[in-house]
């Protein structure tokens, strides 16, 4: 499929939406137009019937298991969910088993993608307490950014010694992705529920085990560091109203040393699911309050946040049911997130450009991807056609993970992904495949 024209699409791109066909020849989008008309028979022709026409989403925050943990998600599976849900690229987390503290691993997780992705890839590299020098090692260029864990979440990798800390903030080559919640906190508050309730805690308490307090003192914490040594700081998963305050829109993102992102379960659900959800919504950091979910939506609007992900993290339905201690926390969300954002859309809570502006465009801003992210002449032709009106519902037999359940399980979803294409190859048609070729690319970075 090497020349694809696409016709009669709504095009959302760059805060505009209008009428018109895209020609790619190659992977490369070559032409935007009114019209186009295949010039050769040899050109793959999709009518688009009038229906959105978005860029590839970047999902800059998943945890896709491989290696070591694949009984919960591989990068084959999680890749597969991912365009089944529009997103094209992905960077995933280094929590892995071996984790990916060395150079040498790195490049294991690239040939392992290489082999298997449907989408477009790339990896984060995992700071501890003990490996600068490796962190120094690794090439800007060819790798997303670094990885650190100021709590302690799924996988430990903790980074809690501070003169440490100082000096991967000083002296990182790479921008610093932090999940930030403050360990002592956490640890005190879990002690005082353990020694009421046991192993069996309440899930409400989670919210309240990993707090708004235990949010703020780690996020405040990481902006002051940046802001003393200089380092490119990206918080992840921003969950409470009050880190708002931590953020800047004064800036163009592409001037901005110090940014957030915000995770589709923040704004979606919020502390009165638990009852019906359980464990099945745990997370870290936890679902909180309506207050905190309806600041967060608002600071995406007004552009304190920068980017919306999905912090895709699966676990098996048998793990998940466990005790509240025993249960990890974590979801996948990869195939679901767009949908959702497209039901929140029909919700008039946010706009088709706003969401094309956080999933799409900003990424790759922020990560300095070359070539994607946009709808452009000369750029790569990662593209997802959506049916802004042809419902159906989240059930176990059209999930695609790995693990095998979805916590919008019973939603019904108005929007439905109808194609998904990756370097200008069809990879995903109306629920189904197409045939596995090793079309996805290594992200690579302007920098």
């Amino acid at each position: 499929m090497k020349k694809v024209l696409i016709k009669n699409a709504r095009i959302v791109n760059e805060g505009k939406i209008k009428e018109g066909d895209v020609f790619i020849e190659d992977g490369i989008i070559v032409e935007i137009a009114e019209s186009i008309s295949a010039k050769s028979p040899d050109v793959n022709i999709f009518d688009a019937e009038g229906n959105y026409l978005l860029p590839g989403l970047i999902d800059d925050q998943v945890h896709f298991r491989e290696p070591g943990l694949t009984h919960k998600e591989s990068i084959e599976t999680g890749s597969k969910a991912a365009v089944a849900g529009g997103i094209t690229s992905f960077i995933e987390m280094p929590n892995t088993l071996p984790q990916t503290t060395t150079v040498e691993l790195l490049e294991e997780k690239f040939k392992l993608a290489k082999e298997s992705s449907y989408a477009n890839y790339s990896f984060m590299f995992g700071g501890t307490n003990d490996n600068l020098e490796e962190i120094l090692k690794v090439d800007p260029k060819t790798t997303a950014a670094l990885k650190l864990f100021l709590g302690s979440s799924t996988g430990n990798m903790l980074v809690d010694d501070e003169k440490t800390l100082e000096q991967i903030f000083a002296k990182s080559p790479l921008m610093i992705a932090a999940h930030c919640e403050d360990e002592a906190i956490i640890k005190k508050n879990m002690q005082e529920c353990v020694e009421r309730y046991g192993d069996d805690i309440p899930i409400e308490l989670h919210p309240k085990i990993r707090s708004e307090e235990a949010c703020y003192k780690s996020s405040s914490k990481a902006v002051a560091l940046a802001k003393k040594t200089g380092a490119r700081l990206h918080v992840f998963h921003v969950s409470t109203a009050k880190e708002i305050g931590l953020f800047s829109n004064k800036k163009a993102l592409k001037d901005k040393k110090i940014t957030a992102e915000v995770c589709i379960h923040h704004l979606w659900f919020d502390e009165s699911d638990y009852a019906k959800k359980g464990t099945f919504i745990k997370w870290n950091p936890a679902v909180k309050t309506k207050k905190d979910k309806d600041a967060l939506l608002q600071a995406v609007k007004d552009n304190f946040i920068d980017v919306i992900a999905t912090d895709h993290a699966p676990h098996t339905r048998e793990e998940k049911k466990n005790v509240y201690t025993k249960a990890p926390s974590g979801g996948p969300l990869v195939q679901h997130a767009l949908p959702a954002l497209l039901q929140m859309y029909h919700q008039e809570k946010i706009s088709l450009e706003k969401i094309v502006e956080k999933m799409c465009h900003n990424p790759a801003i922020l990560f300095q991807i070359e070539k994607r992210g946009f709808i452009k002449e000369g750029y790569k032709a990662d593209l997802v056609l959506v049916d802004l009106n042809a419902p159906w519902a989240v059930q176990p037999d059209n999930t695609l993970y790995k693990c095998g359940w979805s916590p919008f399980e019973g939603t019904t979803f108005k929007s439905r992904i109808t194609h998904t294409f990756v370097n200008g190859r069809l990879v995903y048609r109306n629920f189904k495949h197409q045939s596995f070729a090793p079309v996805a690319e290594r992200l690579t970075f302007d920098r």
